[in-house]
């Protein structure tokens, strides 16, 4: 067969398109601007690549799919519900950037988005039960690098990062695409509402609508009413909170304290505690601190009854102090626990109170942070309270209610002064605290709030 000459190779049609085709390599296809993308050279057959869509840069068309999945939850989680979605379809996300909120029956789990892109396509709706693991979202990424936000805003003539000056074999005419002509909307046509004719009054309406006759009054006030649907985590609340009062055996007692001392002690140390240690004091930190050294004196409080493998009731007792610390929160009530109070100081105490505190109410609460704990302080006082009831939380045996400080008189050596008093209340399993341990525990906790340099010697 005789060769082929070279001027026999440019005259075919599959010369032009495998020149073509060598252009529009993934990083060097807009030497024919947006002509190019739309149809091959002359002559060739092959079929055309797809027209640009929703006016976005090639690096938005040629890209990958990211799925969004929810994230893995703690073991005694098995799923939550979709609580709000933070984007749209067609909004653009950076990476690790929040995109939805899942609720769950303890604390509220963050979706964030594993890559940058435009979210394409979201398969969950809002209030859906959903699982550990499962797709809830797609996002178009981009092959070679995570898009920006000038993609999402780049015009239909705009390439993918080709220098200006490029050496192929091919030199085609420069096309101009003519824009695209803005189409008004059709607006549908409105129907005029018929002017109601007036008429006369039969003989028979004067009978119902006697002359000098009123309407009969309004009520004042609105007096509507809206249903919402319980959230999830309002209804772990009050299952639990059923749960121990059918469970636990449980009692009250109130005890009184004098915090004249602990006033005068944080009135006088409070700047120097935060000019050293950024810490704003409280009285939760000395609270807490009293309570470690109380239930060190009293084990009994400190333990719980469980449930071992053969479905006897086990008494556990521990030898460190972990205590759960109530924090209000718009969607509820959550109990953060400061670990081993045993080995930490007041400030120490107060700084983590502090933090989990404010990890709380911005909503970034873990389940780390809430598991375990041995006890419980609820701090009614911040609110007004003045003597409460608390609930045990299981399988905890006790809970401790401090209230709000106010000023009484009160009989000192025989005399009436005014003092700053507080109650204290103790909530109890009677299954396995007495009274005396109740009792003895109220009265060291008082004792160690009375006179607060005691703390120091323990």
């Amino acid at each position: 067969m005789p060769a082929e000459s070279a001027l026999g190779r440019i005259m075919k049609p599959s010369y032009y398109w495998a020149a073509w085709a060598k252009g529009h390599s993934r990083r060097n296809f807009g030497w024919l601007g947006t002509w190019g993308l739309q149809r091959p050279p002359w002559g060739c057959t092959r079929p055309r690549a797809p027209f640009k869509r929703r006016n976005f840069s090639v690096a938005v068309q040629l890209q990958a799919a990211a799925v969004v999945k929810v994230p893995t939850m703690a073991e005694s989680i098995s799923e939550g519900t979709l609580s709000v979605m933070l984007k749209k379809v067609g909004d653009f996300v950076e990476v690790d950037e929040e995109i939805a909120t899942i609720e769950t029956d303890k604390i509220d789990v963050s979706v964030l988005a594993p890559e940058a892109g435009i979210l394409q396509e979201i398969f969950v709706n809002e209030g859906s039960t959903v699982i550990g693991g499962e797709q809830i979202a797609r996002i178009e990424i981009d092959l070679g690098r995570p898009l920006s936000k000038e993609d999402t805003s780049a015009r239909p003539g705009d390439v993918l990062g080709v220098s200006e000056a490029w050496t192929g074999e091919i030199v085609a005419p420069e096309l101009t695409k003519p824009a695209h002509q803005p189409i008004d909307p059709i607006e549908e046509p409105k129907l005029a509402t018929p002017t109601p004719k007036p008429r006369k009054l039969t003989n028979v309406e004067p009978e119902l609508n006697p002359a000098g006759s009123t309407a009969a009054p309004s009520m004042p006030g609105d007096r509507g009413k809206r249903s919402v649907k319980m959230s999830r985590m309002r209804m772990t609340i009050a299952d639990r909170l059923k749960q121990s009062q059918n469970t636990a055996a449980s009692l009250t007692t109130f005890n009184e304290v004098d915090v004249s001392a602990l006033v005068r002690l944080r009135r006088k140390y409070k700047d120097e505690i935060l000019e050293s240690h950024g810490v704003k004091i409280g009285f939760m930190g000395a609270f807490t601190k009293a309570a470690t050294l109380a239930l060190k004196a009293f084990p009994q409080v400190n333990a719980s009854i469980e449930t071992d493998e053969q479905g006897d009731a086990m008494v556990t007792y521990r030898d460190y102090v972990d205590i759960s610390v109530a924090v209000s929160t718009p969607k509820g009530l959550v109990t953060p626990v400061v670990r081993n109070c045993e080995r930490l100081s007041v400030v120490e105490i107060e700084r983590a109170i502090a933090h989990y505190a404010q990890k709380a109410r911005n909503g970034r609460i873990s389940m780390d942070d809430l598991a375990g704990g041995n006890f419980t302080i609820s701090n009614g006082g911040v609110f007004g309270s003045m003597m409460g009831t608390p609930i045990i939380n299981l399988p905890q045996t006790a809970v401790l209610g401090v209230n709000a400080i106010k000023e009484r008189p009160v009989a000192i050596d025989g005399k009436v002064e005014i003092r700053p008093m507080m109650y204290l209340a103790l909530t109890y399993d009677h299954r396995l605290i007495d009274g005396r341990e109740s009792v003895g525990f109220l009265v060291k906790l008082r004792d160690y709030l009375e006179d607060p340099v005691r703390m120091l010697l323990e």
